[in-house]
């Protein structure tokens, strides 16, 4: 059963005008823009983490909540709990038994089996983000929000994590907030850039994600989104 797509209508506080965004179901978007025109506010209203000034729903007529996971731009790791158990806090706050094994394998996927018992107070900011990564991940939602999900990653572990997180999110509704045109050009179904003006879609590179980033359809789109958000600065 294909995940409902995302709706939003109304006004978003910065620079834009009101406007109408459509998220498809069940496909990987990515929306760009510059700082503060309000790609965070935007996810945070799908998210129910901020009041919007508009309508957010599902495309099915569904409720949003419970069907929704959110990685902030923050990493919100609780500092007095382990890396695992940041992981699985979700399920501690709805009164579930942790998945155990699957905090385990999730950790081990980004690369931080060896760290499962530290706190995040002792791991680096790239480390920190790949705990909420998989802590995103462990989540299992129809639904998921990303807001600079890879930005405090290297780029062999950026490429990495982006290719984990298309595996485990396949078929599911992503939107994904980024400012880096590379990313939107190798990960997008769909892409928007964000104007004063509204919401501009932009036709991604032909080819199932994540695409090889050297490819000349990768690199043409990566130019081509550079140009657009030069042009609305």
């Amino acid at each position: 059963m294909t995940p409902p797509g995302l709706v939003f209508d109304g006004d978003v506080p910065g620079r834009l005008a009101p406007l109408r965004l459509t998220v498809p179901g069940g496909r990987w978007t990515c929306l760009l823009g510059a700082s503060g025109i309000g790609k965070s506010t935007l996810l945070h209203s799908f998210a129910g983490t901020v009041v919007p000034n508009g309508i957010c729903t599902a495309t099915d007529g569904g409720a949003l909540a419970g069907r929704v996971a959110l990685m902030a731009q923050s990493d919100l790791l609780l500092p007095w709990l382990s890396a695992a158990d940041n992981v699985a806090f979700g399920a501690r706050l709805r009164g579930d038994r942790a998945d155990r094994a699957r905090v385990a394998a999730l950790l081990d996927a980004v690369g931080l089996a060896d760290h499962a018992g530290r706190k995040p107070g002792t791991l680096s900011g790239g480390q920190r983000q790949r705990v909420a990564l998989a802590r995103t991940l462990y989540e299992d939602r129809p639904v998921v929000l990303m807001d600079e999900p890879f930005s405090a990653l290297d780029v062999a572990t950026r490429v990495r994590m982006q290719d984990l997180a298309v595996r485990l999110l396949s078929g599911r509704t992503v939107l994904h907030v980024t400012h880096d045109p590379a990313e939107a050009a190798r990960l997008g179904e769909a892409i928007v850039v964000l104007l004063p003006t509204g919401p501009m879609p932009h036709t991604p590179p032909p080819g199932p994600i994540p695409r090889a980033p050297d490819s000349t359809e990768t690199l043409a789109a990566t130019g081509a989104l550079t140009r657009a958000m030069l042009e609305a600065a």
